[in-house]
């Protein structure tokens, strides 16, 4: 990281912040390396908290100069216009990934509204709040797909794409995590919406060992795959993707469609298509989802892939 590249940093976030998002959105995305000095560093506006987060320790010396600019920027007519109401920095480098008040208080949950539908975020506690802001149009896709679907959400984490779903007037949403405590927060999501969650299944099951009851609930007329690129013990991308695909065509309704998404830097799209024509034939590659212009990245494959199939 380069402190001579705060300055541009700072610039940015006066402009971003002169007039504020009315939704949830990434003010500054050095991850996509456009930045050059400032890759390890993103900002999000969190409706009327900003967290900025790095991604890797810097030095003693650029993580002063962070603080002084984060200092400065409290002082400008920007910052006090733009309603926030805190201030905060976290290391996600560190273990905890600790989060660091700045200026004002820590709420450790927070509302925040995107598409016009509600989530409920996790500040200060763990590396990741709850939504993947890169993800909005995948979430945005949904919503206009959904209607009088059932629907297959695979590694639902905290249900975004369930919520986009049920707005969308799906039939019915199958979330299963293996993780309880993020299908928790998907049902007080779907709560928060106003949900009808006789609508809703939660399934808080390994995939892999689940295939017997996740396919008697279909079939599927739309399935989504976002699985994390790492989860110790249960699953590895480059490994056990092609198992996951594999299984649509006993899963997926005649005319179904799948949205297949990997969001690792190192693994482009062809591993999608090339896997979906090896392991699923009958289902043809149509698009590759637009990602949100705030996440620009230098190597068009270096962000989120989001990819359609259909039967």
């Amino acid at each position: 990281m380069d402190i001579n590249a705060l300055t541009q940093l700072e610039q940015h976030l006066l402009n971003a912040l002169s007039t504020p998002p009315s939704e949830v959105r990434r003010l500054f995305h050095g991850r996509g390396r456009c930045w050059q000095g400032l890759e390890q560093i993103t900002v999000d506006w969190l409706q009327d908290q900003v967290l900025v987060s790095l991604f890797k320790e810097p030095s003693p010396e650029f993580l002063a100069a962070l603080h002084a600019l984060l200092q400065r920027l409290l002082t400008t007519p920007q910052w006090q216009q733009c309603g926030a109401t805190s201030l905060l920095l976290q290391h996600r480098d560190r273990d905890g990934s600790p989060t660091e008040v700045i200026w004002g208080e820590l709420r450790e949950y927070q509302d925040v509204i995107e598409n016009g539908l509600t989530y409920k975020l996790d500040l200060g506690r763990k590396q990741n709040n709850g939504l993947f802001l890169d993800m909005r149009y995948g979430r945005k896709w949904v919503l206009e797909q959904a209607a009088g679907k059932r629907v297959l959400n695979l590694f639902a984490y905290t249900c975004g794409f369930s919520i986009a779903a049920i707005a969308g007037g799906a039939e019915h949403v199958v979330n299963l995590d293996m993780a309880k405590a993020a299908l928790s927060r998907g049902r007080d999501n779907h709560h928060l919406n106003k949900h009808d969650l006789s609508k809703v299944s939660f399934l808080g099951h390994e995939l892999f060992k689940s295939w017997g009851k996740v396919r008697k609930m279909g079939a599927y007329d739309l399935i989504i795959i976002d699985p994390p690129s790492f989860q110790k013990g249960s699953f590895a991308l480059t490994k056990d993707y092609a198992k996951i695909l594999r299984r649509l065509p006993e899963l997926l309704a005649e005319n179904g469609q799948v949205l297949a998404c990997v969001n690792d830097p190192s693994i482009d799209s062809q591993f999608l298509i090339h896997g979906m024509a090896q392991e699923a034939p009958d289902l043809q590659f149509i698009e590759r989802l637009e990602n949100p212009p705030e996440f620009k990245d230098i190597d068009p494959e270096g962000g989120l892939k989001a990819l359609v199939f259909r039967r």
